[in-house]
């Protein structure tokens, strides 16, 4: 569950027993208490890009020691993208950099990093998204 009041940003994430916060930075309006969404956005990616590589480096048991991923978000004109389907208007980018601590061969490498694109969130992202969003009563501060 997320609330936030409705004079700023700041929001208060709930899940499960974990409590987060979200906001966005000074130079957005916002007073810089938590992530902003996007930031979040690519925590996921990343901690499910890693969870995903040193999994599988334990099922092979291989000696992957680390992983560490970097992202970074963008807007990008598609008449820039020559590999995107869209060619009009902007784009979201994420770039990702992966970098494998450990005594790994070549090949071990290799896979490693296309085991990076087989994790849950990538292909969510990389998929058809279907968002259904419906409102729910609340309790009115309206007096009769």
């Amino acid at each position: 569950m997320v609330r936030g009041g409705a004079a700023g940003f700041a929001q208060q994430i709930q899940v499960g027993v974990h409590q987060l916060s979200a906001d966005e930075p000074i130079e957005s309006g916002g007073k810089d208490t938590g992530p902003s969404p996007y930031d979040l956005l690519l925590a996921a990616l990343g901690s499910c890009t890693s969870m995903t590589i040193g999994l599988y480096a334990r099922r092979k048991n291989w000696p992957l020691q680390q992983v560490v991923v970097s992202l970074w978000h963008s807007k990008i004109h598609a008449t820039d993208c020559a590999e995107c389907e869209t060619k009009e208007g902007r784009i979201d980018r994420i770039e990702r950099e992966i970098q494998l601590i450990g005594p790994l061969t070549n090949e071990q490498r290799s896979k490693l990093m296309e085991m990076a694109d087989k994790c849950p969130v990538h292909r969510t992202l990389t998929s058809e998204i279907n968002i259904r969003t419906k409102g729910k009563p609340g309790p009115s501060s309206e007096q009769s």
